[in-house]
């Protein structure tokens, strides 16, 4: 079931026009935005993140509503959630951030071949801002 997901998120990401962030180590997309009628109030949110080799994203945190299951489409990624250890997701692999978590590592594992990775949130719907980043 989470395989179909990802393959019809990642076809979306391929068809649609979606919102971009964009700096100089890669982009964010919204490629999915959709309310849970099941449990109201919380929507569904898929972005995909592209990293350049080398490319990387500063520390960062998500709302404290967000349950995140990202899984890696391209490449490796390299990644730190809290104070935990480094680890390097390979494509096809997948990890989680909880409420509150700290993003501390995210970047792309190569300096030579491009990183994608896409991260599915379960927020509130009235959640427009799904990544805080520090300065």
């Amino acid at each position: 079931m989470i395989r179909m997901f990802l393959y019809a998120a990642t076809l979306v990401a391929a068809s649609m026009v979606a919102a971009t962030a964009h700096d100089d180590s890669g982009t964010v997309k919204l490629v999915y935005d959709q309310p849970l009628p099941n449990v109201p109030g919380k929507s569904m949110k898929a972005v995909l993140v592209e990293y350049e080799p080398g490319g990387s994203s500063p520390a960062h945190t998500h709302p404290s509503s967000a349950f995140i299951y990202a899984t890696v489409l391209e490449g490796a990624i390299r990644s730190q959630v809290n104070n935990g250890p480094v680890v390097t997701y390979r494509a096809g692999e997948s990890f989680s951030e909880f409420p509150g978590d700290h993003h501390g590592v995210s970047e792309n594992a190569s300096k030579s071949e491009r990183a994608r990775l896409l991260a599915v949130f379960v927020v509130d719907t009235n959640e427009t801002n799904l990544t805080t980043y520090e300065k």
